[in-house]
């Protein structure tokens, strides 16, 4: 029973701290509240329409939605307004857009956008990770900028990288295809070698492929995910560069640059740390609580 009223007391009070930490500011809550509704809104349609995959989607991206309230409560950072947005964006884009419309299949750049995206938010993160790291008083180091923002795009490579991993074992273990596929009119095999070597067979002007005797009438060779994946982690590369440079200015002008403190998160302040708030809020409430006669028996002892 302990456990349980200690769990209940905890998730009472991180639910306090993230609705305190999703009204804080108008311009994202606004988006926040938007996108939340379109989801609800599309998950009813699912619902009607029995597809249950879309369903556990858009559950899945209501969930995604609250996350980057829950790192500001849990790490006590400050998300810029900005990137903020831009987070919440991102998921919709990504998992209502992407997935539930099809927008991967209707527009083919789609998915490069968002890597490249990708890359530019995570090496934001991993900046932001190093930097306040580099601000702390506890710690007598103070990194250079170069040395800060190749860190930053470690990060955002490392992302990059074990994303794809995570799409390769979805398709390999569960059928899935998240590493798309692309059709091509040129190959080259050694596994097509006559004479079993290492010698590279070159084919060109491939203009069809079957498979058990039947034309995939795809008018060319099916290449099962591999230019997906290094196009991804190609745009993934880029998104990171470009915020490598950012984060390296802002750094060496200490913290001066107007559009990378927009983008870049930072340590929160007392008055902002909204799970110290909603701890106190629920000590007070259970004071409120107690009966009279157990506050005279604390206050007689």
């Amino acid at each position: 029973m302990k456990k349980e009223k200690r769990w209940k007391k905890r998730w009472r009070v991180m639910g306090k701290a993230l609705h305190m930490e999703i009204r804080e500011h108008k311009s994202s809550f606004i988006v926040y509240v938007i996108l939340r509704a379109l989801v609800i809104v599309m998950m009813i349609l699912q619902i009607f329409n029995r597809n249950f995959e879309n369903v556990f989607l858009c559950a899945l991206t209501l969930a995604l939605l609250i996350v980057p309230s829950f790192i500001q409560v849990n790490l006590k950072i400050e998300l810029p307004t900005g990137l903020e947005i831009i987070l919440l964006l991102f998921i919709f884009a990504a998992e209502i857009l992407g997935e539930i419309q099809a927008y991967y299949i209707r527009i083919p750049q789609w998915d490069a956008i968002l890597h490249t995206m990708n890359g530019f938010l995570m090496a934001a993160i991993g900046f932001s990770l190093v930097d306040i790291l580099n601000r702390n008083k506890r710690f007598s180091i103070q990194l250079s900028p170069v040395f800060v923002s190749i860190v930053a795009f470690c990060f955002s490579m490392t992302i990059g990288v074990v994303w794809e991993f995570f799409e390769f074992a979805m398709d390999k273990f569960f059928l899935l295809d998240m590493q798309k596929d692309t059709v091509l009119h040129t190959i080259s095999t050694v596994m097509l070698d006559p004479t079993g070597g290492n010698h590279t067979v070159i084919i060109r002007d491939i203009t069809d492929a079957a498979v058990n005797g039947e034309s995939l009438g795809l008018g060319g060779y099916l290449d099962i995910g591999l230019n997906d994946t290094m196009e991804d982690l190609f745009v993934n590369f880029v998104g990171a560069v470009i915020f490598s440079f950012i984060g390296y200015f802002y750094v060496k002008k200490r913290g001066r640059g107007k559009f990378a403190s927009r983008l870049i998160p930072r340590p929160k302040k007392a008055e902002c740390d909204y799970l110290e708030k909603a701890i106190e809020e629920e000590a007070i409430e259970e004071e409120r609580k107690e009966p009279p006669e157990q506050v005279e028996d604390i206050e007689k002892s």
